[in-house]
């Protein structure tokens, strides 16, 4: 038990602090399913912890919210792997990475954590400012992975990839800047995007 713990604990600080040694590492053997696991019990955590976050904040238990936290969060994490997996391949395509598409998927995989971590901030949001700073901060730690994933596990150019995320990072802002961000914010808590709207 112990040795997981160790394990589990070295991943982590290894994707945060040694992303190029954590990626380069991922290899394909044929099997996904443990990648599958994965973003399914990294949603349930989310769906379970956001459930126990809105009740300490007052908010009734109800069958809905119930059945968003154990079903609808973990199936979605599993619906955005695959999803994103796909951008990635394209993404693999346009910068003459690798076509693998179990390699996609186990490196999206490695860091589904961010999606619990990313439901808990942006459930943790108050008001207009706070929504803004965890919202920008989330989206550019992501982009920051996916962009190792593109050039240390898909082995894209890594002036290719740079160029992919920058423009992505543009349109990503475009979306801030336009009226098309209340409904990002919604999205990601709905009482703290209102305040932005009053």
């Amino acid at each position: 038990m112990k040795t997981k713990k160790r394990n589990w604990f070295k991943r982590l600080t290894d994707i945060f602090f040694r992303p190029k040694y954590f990626f380069t590492k991922i290899v394909a053997d044929g099997k996904m399913e443990d990648a599958m696991l994965r973003a399914f019990l990294w949603g349930l955590i989310g769906g379970i912890l956001v459930l126990v976050m809105q009740l300490v904040r007052g908010n009734p238990f109800t069958f809905l919210s119930l059945f968003k936290a154990i079903i609808v969060c973990p199936v979605l994490a599993v619906v955005l792997l695959f999803v994103f997996a796909g951008l990635m391949m394209l993404v693999s395509e346009i910068t003459m990475g690798d076509r693998d598409w179990e390699i996609a998927v186990k490196g999206l995989a490695s860091i589904f954590f961010v999606y619990p971590l990313t439901l808990i901030l942006n459930s943790l949001a108050f008001n207009c400012t706070s929504i803004w700073v965890i919202s920008v901060a989330t989206d550019l730690y992501i982009l920051f992975l996916l962009y190792n994933i593109a050039v240390y596990c898909l082995h894209g150019k890594k002036v290719s990839v740079m160029f992919v995320f920058v423009v992505g990072a543009i349109l990503l802002a475009t979306i801030y800047m336009s009226d098309y961000r209340t409904l990002w914010f919604l999205a990601k808590n709905m009482p703290a995007t209102l305040s932005c709207l009053f």
